[in-house]
């Protein structure tokens, strides 16, 4: 989490990779010893609950909306706040891609108003590679969830992506299939977010 937060909080060195016309961007730039990483700015009209209940306390159910995940199943908790998880992508790039799976740890923190979920490649010995899918690795990656300043029921979602697909790739096909995952993210996301039902209050 400390070393994602550390790449996101660094404003030089950034490129424009994708201006969508509502205002979604994905930037990229080349970190020190973990390589290109990819950056995806929007604005959701949702309030920040709503998007933590989706991403984190529902985080199972984002095959159902994300046609990029086939699945993600929580392979263990560790403590209130941290998981490790098996993610199964769905193929990309034209089938360019071919299906990758992920083993991370992933956590969830608050501090103050700001959400912070983060996740790294790890080894979990009962979850060993998959016969016909290959092994991919998420590098230090995370989203940072906060509310809009003046505007409480819009969130801004921040979302480090760095992402070692392995395999024969030209970098030029990577390139272009992360960017587009992350625009594609932000959409399926608003739709999830408009055509599910706010949960009730809490208290």
């Amino acid at each position: 989490m400390q070393k994602a937060l550390g790449i996101l909080s660094s404003q030089e060195g950034w490129k424009k990779e994708n201006q969508q016309a509502n205002g979604d961007k994905v930037l990229s730039k080349v970190v020190p010893d973990v390589g290109k990483v990819f950056r995806l700015e929007v604005v959701v009209d949702q309030p920040m609950e709503r998007l933590y209940e989706e991403l984190v306390e529902r985080m199972e159910a984002m095959g159902e909306w994300n046609p990029n995940v086939k699945g993600i199943k929580v392979l263990q908790k560790i403590g209130k706040d941290t998981v490790i998880t098996h993610e199964l992508a769905a193929e990309s790039g034209g089938n360019l891609v071919g299906p990758r799976d992920f083993v991370s740890v992933r956590c969830a923190k608050r501090r103050g108003s700001t959400c912070v979920l983060a996740g790294m490649a790890t080894q979990f010995g009962e979850m060993p590679e998959q016969k016909g899918v290959i092994r991919a690795e998420h590098g230090p990656t995370c989203m940072v969830l906060h509310p809009v300043a003046g505007s409480p029921s819009k969130t801004k979602l921040t979302w480090l992506l760095s992402i070692d697909l392995k395999g024969w790739l030209p970098k030029t096909i990577i390139n272009q299939v992360l960017s587009q995952t992350q625009v594609d993210f932000a959409n399926h996301l608003r739709k999830r977010l408009e055509s599910s039902p706010a949960p009730e209050a809490r208290c």
